[in-house]
């Protein structure tokens, strides 16, 4: 999926991408001073190399690709190979990769952490950088820096049903929450009663 008016000459691109049900990631981020393209896979898994490059072909605008997803392996693995195949095709590319889960790791490991929400802020600030003409270096510095001092941490209320077996990836039991979790259920810190917002947000910021 690319913009109506993808490829714009003259303005870096921007892919994005991962798997689906994160909804509105990644489709919802695509257009005029946000992304220019993403590549989507099936449920909770990662867009093959061919969509990425497919995806940076449609958007290239001449002045190279700007990769801006999510810390997960099967999503770092693709981009990466994406990102040699483009060069065979005379695309230049940079890498961004949004870490801002820092329940997912501990602050000497930041470069570690799992990308989530925060991503959508760099989303929009890389956009508009690429929007008013910045070089693709430029574009991937304020990326760099929108991702370098955002910080998120997951709350979950309900797991997900996976449609590929109908079940829940993982159990949680009637009035409780976790702190902590990945946006794919990955275990937390913290489980127990549901809490109000106020005081979510209070232990989200101590």
């Amino acid at each position: 999926m690319v913009r109506a008016d993808a490829p714009v000459a003259g303005k870096v691109g921007i892919v994005t991408g991962g798997g689906s049900g994160h909804l509105p990631l990644f489709k919802g981020y695509v257009g005029r001073g946000l992304c220019d393209g993403v590549a989507i896979g099936n449920v909770f898994s990662s867009p093959s190399s061919a969509q990425v490059l497919e995806a940076t072909k449609a958007v290239s605008g001449g002045v190279g690709v700007l990769y801006l997803y999510g810390n997960y392996g099967g999503d770092v693995f693709n981009f990466d190979l994406a990102t040699d195949m483009a060069e065979l095709e005379g695309i230049p590319t940079m890498t961004v990769v949004g870490r801002d889960d820092v329940a997912s790791q501990p602050k000497e490991r930041s470069a570690d952490r799992r990308g989530v929400a925060g991503i959508m802020f760099a989303f929009k600030a890389a956009g508009a950088a690429a929007e008013r003409g910045d070089s693709l270096e430029q574009v991937a510095a304020v990326a760099e820096d929108i991702i370098g001092n955002t910080a998120t941490m997951g709350i979950g209320l309900s797991p997900t049903i996976l449609p590929t077996t109908g079940k829940p990836s993982f159990e949680l039991g009637d009035g409780e929450m976790e702190v902590g979790i990945g946006i794919h259920g990955e275990p937390g810190f913290h489980r127990g009663r549901v809490e109000t917002a106020d005081q979510i947000a209070e232990r989200l910021t101590e």
